[in-house]
């Protein structure tokens, strides 16, 4: 076997025009991917992180059945207090766990004293839903940023403050039905103007918790979803494996499930575009396959009817075709790896190069945020074992032409 392979290097010697074009394309192509994948990554983890740190959290606890009634914003859904607690419980165990935040989430009427809208409302706790959300703070283009938010005050989103020309300081009135069809109103100042991540047509607000009990005539603990923030979002499989398998187990007395658990994949749009993302990246492989498949293959059909003389004359002296066909394909393994390696060092470099550069883009009001490609180390050796594998592949068929060759047609041939 050693002899094969020094044969088959002495042979890419011999070429060295066409084994540095073809090992050029195999890189170009292995380049195209790995610069890919790590900006499209890096952009995907970017704006994950924006969707899941301002707004989402990385999963979330409901009653059974909420979800599939969102759109209504029920209140007869919400956790009670036992559940809380029972939730809690669990949570408390989680050492995935970094943080989580209690919302109820409420429909009301938003008044100006003018004019009147719908408004979508999240009551929360500020300590936790900073420590849950952490980016929440950025989405404030207008008014104070410190604390959040205060009772009696309402953070309103920017398209119900730009429609009803509502201000940072303006007093306005908020009027909801509780659960049991009363209407009640309270008055608000206004903190914040919130920026709407949803898209332009977002309609949600932000009220302290305890308004909202008032407002609802809520007495006991009462809250619609637990929004939950892990140490790492990496783990989040194997954390949402956990707590469905805990949560799915409880049961109520008509032996019925009592929660769901939802990562934010299942709650927010976005995930439709991450998933082209992965899609294209996809895409952008087989493009890879298909290069290198070409590549290989027409170099080897040539060198095969290059080197029919020397088919013919390794046949004539013994050489049995098991071993022709091995030197073809040696050939064409050694031009996957020489590609793979050129094409792996230039992406290394081209990624450390666009941290330097600090690329920057923006994203909603958001702007000057840095993109950080970075590629896994699995990544890596998994497009080169994919690079080298084709080159194989694309081997055999011209190698399984040259060991059946005909020692005495191959050695008529001119």
């Amino acid at each position: 076997m050693l002899n094969i392979l020094k044969l088959a290097i002495r042979n890419l010697k011999r070429y060295k025009r066409r084994t540095f074009l073809t090992s050029m394309l195999i890189s170009l192509g292995v380049v195209a991917v790995l610069l890919f994948i790590s900006v499209s990554g890096s952009f995907k983890a970017m704006m994950v992180g924006q969707i899941t740190d301002s707004m989402l959290g990385h999963l979330q606890i409901h009653k059974k059945g909420y979800l599939a009634s969102i759109d209504s914003l029920p209140l007869n859904r919400n956790l009670n207090q036992q559940q809380i607690k029972k939730v809690e419980q669990i949570l408390a165990e989680e050492e995935a766990i970094e943080a989580y935040s209690m919302r109820i989430k409420m429909g009301a009427m938003f008044s100006n004293f003018v004019e009147t809208t719908n408004i979508r409302l999240n009551a929360v706790m500020p300590s936790q839903e900073i420590d849950t959300a952490p980016l929440l703070t950025d989405r404030i283009i207008e008014g104070q940023k410190d604390g959040l938010i205060k009772k009696g005050e309402i953070l309103v989103p920017e398209l119900i403050a730009k429609g009803l020309k509502v201000k940072v300081g303006d007093a306005i009135v908020l009027v909801a039905n509780n659960k049991d069809g009363s209407v009640n109103g309270q008055n608000f100042v206004v903190r914040g103007i919130l920026e709407g991540i949803s898209g332009p047509g977002g309609r949600d607000g932000m009220i302290h918790i305890d308004d909202a009990k008032s407002l609802l005539r809520i007495s006991g603990a009462e809250v619609s979803e637990i929004a939950v923030r892990l140490n790492d979002i990496d783990q989040l499989p194997t954390v949402f494996s956990r707590l469905k398998s805990q949560f799915g187990s409880l049961r109520n007395k008509q032996d019925k499930p009592v929660f769901e658990v939802h990562t934010w994949e299942k709650l927010s749009p976005f995930f439709n575009i991450a998933k082209m993302i992965d899609l294209m990246t996809f895409f952008i492989k087989i493009m890879l396959i298909a290069i290198v498949l070409v590549s290989i293959m027409n170099v080897m059909i040539m060198a095969v009817y290059e080197r029919i003389n020397e088919i013919g004359t390794l046949a004539a002296i013994g050489t049995l075709p098991g071993k022709i066909l091995a030197l073809f394909v040696v050939e064409g393994f050694l031009l996957g790896i020489l590609g793979a390696v050129t094409g792996t060092v230039i992406s290394l470099i081209g990624i450390s190069f666009m941290n330097a550069s600090q690329i920057s883009f923006d994203f909603g009001r958001q702007t000057g945020l840095l993109l950080s490609p970075t590629i896994a180390a699995g990544d890596v050796i998994s497009v080169a074992l994919v690079v080298i594998a084709i080159a194989v592949a694309a081997s055999l068929q011209p190698a399984f032409k040259a060991a059946r060759m005909d020692p005495i047609t191959a050695l008529r041939h001119v």
